[in-house]
């Protein structure tokens, strides 16, 4: 399918314009100090230093769904780069073991050397990713030409259950952090703050940037991997710096949210299904969904149990594991 760009650009327009009603909107409900709307606004434009509310609002909700927007988005990006480099459609960070790999590199420097701070948890989440993803490409020979990119999802749920299990084995021996890795393992935008977007946006912006540099390698890869290498594509090293750009906007992502799944699965097909197979259009409608689906699951995570709140990674989990299913039977079949 083929979209003219007039339509293509009210697309983007109107997920635009969702997204920020979804913001806003999440600034002020569920909370169990009263706010309003016209707290947000004020907030937004008019910041009263003697206002609670916008205090609340402006420090405490307002990084916390930019966050929640940006992951999304980090997310999504990443999931299209996946599924255009394995021409796998049930690639994601969450099923080929980036995910757990940067869990487990996570785990082991909050349990282990937790001085390191934030930008410690950063670094290790892609050096844990980093490690999963060659091990899950190596294992199905994913980096030689004409691979069975079938294996692929074999592989990465191996890895991801080994994984899994040597960040549990962490959490055990470390009782004094388990309950902060076990937080983040949910996957929760609770703790956002100022700081931790500072520290983050300008490497999702790098990220989110050089993915879209990215589409045109993309395109020649959905002829075939012996059409592009004929047409002049380097198969190695696409494959390589599209594997550094995912661990990028994984790793960054994932230092801040915790273990967030199911959205770089999920998010591609819904765009491919509005805008076509050109990835130089369904990414940016892959982005701007993924930034709407996670600020709008954590949105809810705070209304499920309220004053409590439910991990933002459960809910996605909820919505993503029933897709994951539905796309592994329509491959079978």
């Amino acid at each position: 399918m083929k979209i003219s760009l007039p339509t293509y650009l009210a697309y983007c327009l109107t997920f635009s314009l969702l997204l920020l009603a979804i913001i806003l909107v999440s600034l002020f409900v569920w909370s169990s100090f009263p706010l309003s709307i016209k707290d947000a606004i004020g907030a937004l434009t008019a910041f009263q230093d003697d206002s609670i509310a916008q205090q609340i609002i402006y420090d405490i909700r307002l990084p916390r769904s930019l966050i929640a927007a940006t992951v999304g988005a980090c997310l999504a990006a990443a999931g299209v780069i996946m599924q255009g480099l394995t021409q796998n459609p049930l690639a994601s960070p969450s099923v080929l073991g980036v995910n757990a790999g940067a869990a487990l590199g996570m785990a082991a420097v909050s349990t282990i050397a937790p001085w390191f701070g934030l930008l410690g948890t950063s670094i290790a989440a892609m050096l844990g990713g980093g490690i999963a993803w060659c091990l899950v490409m190596m294992m199905a020979n994913a980096w030689r030409l004409g691979n069975e990119n079938g294996r692929l999802v074999l592989a990465g749920v191996a890895i991801s259950a080994l994984c899994a299990a040597l960040t549990k084995a962490l959490v055990i021996m470390e009782e004094d952090q388990a309950s902060a890795v076990l937080t983040w393992l949910a996957g929760s935008f609770a703790n956002g703050s100022w700081e931790r977007w500072s520290m983050f946006w300008p490497v999702a912006l790098l990220g989110l940037l050089a993915s879209q540099l990215l589409t045109p390698k993309l395109n020649l890869l959905q002829l075939g991997e012996e059409n592009a290498t004929n047409l002049g594509l380097s198969l190695l090293g696409v494959k390589l710096g599209g594997s550094l750009l995912v661990l990028l906007l994984v790793g960054s992502a994932i230092s801040v949210s915790g273990s967030i799944g199911f959205v770089g699965l999920l998010v591609p097909h819904m765009a491919r299904v509005i805008c076509g197979q050109d990835h130089r259009r369904f990414l940016p409608i892959a982005m701007l969904l993924g930034a709407v689906l996670v600020v709008l699951a954590d949105t809810l995570s705070r209304a499920i149990v309220f004053p409590l709140e439910t991990p933002a990674g459960a809910i996605l989990a909820l919505v993503g594991a029933p897709f994951f299913l539905y796309l592994v039977n329509k491959r079978t079949r």
